[in-house]
């Protein structure tokens, strides 16, 4: 059986008003997602599968010569001893909030729109935890030892401290991830059936037929896969608040002006949905174009995730707004001069071009012909994107390299090794993305089955009141 993108002998009217676009049928949406994964490899894949593990090199070199070398070789010095490695790793943490909420929470709201990119989005999150767990380890100096961490049965007599914010970072990003990947694996597991049946190659059947877990679409399995992904999601629920929130408060303990804080948890939970849902718009915009998927990765996707942006940055804007407040309110000399060295200081430049990013682009998508253009979907999400690094780095960095001592004052610049590192996940990242998307499908079959099958009905029912009405009218003319 070949499988084809019907999606390119078709004409596509996408009035971005609808999740679905008219025309689609069981077979087509099996036809235009499954045939993604069980067409041949083309060349383009190859091409930047290829060019991801090079990056992808870069970080392991960089990794290697670091654990030899020993962190000196990044940009940290005193007083800043907080650089590159801890910005990235909350950058890439927030990063992977999309793909939770649009996985767990939307599912529970039982939001339609999340179908076609909610596989998606769970996949990003995955490989963007990845990413982030790098960091902390490599952090400590000493990562060959970095399983004292966890608290496990030893001859030493020694356990965690559990007031230190590594220890909260373990637990929250392990749980994280752990969650995340079952309901990830979980969801795939009725398209992985899907492919088993229609492959052709011996290989790729066995394979699918393994990670399929003898799925055969029984009631009983559909009971059971309904049921685990409801406990799944709510299990996810709490943590897309608990996560960043616990990843806030190793800043918000500490004592620094600039950090001390309250604000911090609900700010950056606001602030990682914002990156996250601007990254996804970001990846998406050119898969939907090159797999032809603009029937079912419609222009009102990418108009609703656009609304979560906005609504997400101004939560953040407003966190911005009240860290200003505070500083003014509590009179304290400390937190007043943190202020005005942010905006004015050395790394001035940095707090205004945060605002421009993360506080000026998002208002275009007030305008709903903005939120469903193309360029302006890719400026705001690249805008966000670089704002939200800019934020991590002035929270960090402004708050360390002048803090209570003028006479420990110090300045911060990244280092060759810190960029290289930084580039380098993005290989990570972005092989594990294209590896995705050549085993599994990006869109989920089965739920997109429902989806349709959701609005024939819907359309079987309006249909029957619009011919009941056009009935009574007719029996009726004096009430027409």
């Amino acid at each position: 059986m070949q499988y084809a993108q019907t999606t390119d002998t078709k004409a596509i009217h996408d009035d971005g008003e609808t999740i679905l676009l008219p025309g689609e049928t069981h077979t087509s949406i099996s036809s235009s997602i499954g045939g993604i994964v069980l067409s041949p490899t083309a060349v383009g894949w190859g091409v930047a599968i290829g060019i991801s593990v090079l990056f992808l090199l870069a970080l392991i070199y960089s990794i290697t010569y670091l654990i030899a070398a020993g962190v000196g070789i990044w940009g940290i010095n005193q007083p800043v001893g907080w650089g590159a490695d801890i910005i990235n790793f909350v950058w890439w943490i927030g990063i992977g909030h999309a793909g939770t909420l649009i996985s767990a929470i939307l599912l529970l709201l039982r939001q339609q729109w999340r179908t076609s990119i909610n596989r998606f989005a769970e996949a990003m999150t995955i490989f963007a935890v990845c990413c982030a767990g790098i960091y902390p380890v490599l952090h400590t100096g000493r990562p060959w030892v970095a399983y004292w961490i966890l608290p496990y049965p030893n001859t030493l007599g020694m356990w965690p401290q559990f007031q230190s914010p590594l220890a909260w970072d373990v637990f929250a990003i392990s749980t994280y991830a752990t969650v995340s990947v079952l309901f990830w694996l979980t969801g795939l597991i009725p398209d992985f059936a899907l492919l088993r049946d229609k492959a052709q190659n011996q290989i790729a059947r066995l394979f699918y037929g393994i990670i399929s877990l003898g799925w055969r679409g029984s009631a009983k399995h559909w009971h059971r896969y309904e049921l685990a992904s409801l406990l799944l999601a709510g299990l996810s629920t709490p943590l897309v608040v608990s996560v960043h929130s616990i990843v806030s408060l190793d800043f918000a303990a500490g004592i620094l002006p600039g950090w001390h804080v309250t604000v911090f948890p609900p700010y950056f939970v606001a602030g990682a949905v914002f990156a996250g849902f601007a990254m996804v718009v970001l990846l998406m915009l050119p898969i939907r174009k090159i797999y032809h998927l603009e029937a079912y990765i419609t222009v009102k996707h990418f108009d609703l995730m656009a609304k979560v942006i906005l609504a997400t940055g101004m939560i953040v804007l407003y966190g911005y707004i009240l860290e200003l407040f505070y500083a003014w309110y509590s009179g304290n000399i400390y937190e007043t001069f943190f202020a005005w060295n942010r905006m004015f200081g050395p790394y001035g430049w940095s707090f205004w071009a945060l605002i421009l990013c993360n506080g000026v682009a998002p208002q275009l998508f007030w305008s709903k012909r903005m939120r469903q253009s193309v360029p302006a979907l890719i400026f705001v999400s690249v805008m966000v994107s670089i704002g939200m690094w800019l934020e991590r780095f002035v929270i960090i960095v402004g708050s360390l390299y002048r803090d209570f001592l003028p006479s420990s004052w110090g300045y911060y610049t990244p280092s060759f090794w810190d960029w290289l590192m930084y580039i380098g996940t993005f290989g990570l990242f972005f092989t594990g993305m294209f590896l995705f998307i050549r085993l599994a499908p990006m869109i989920a079959v089965s739920e997109m089955h429902a989806l349709l099958h959701q609005k024939k009905e819907e359309e079987h029912i309006l249909s029957g009141e619009h011919d009941h009405a056009e009935s009574h009218g007719q029996s009726h003319p004096q009430t027409a």
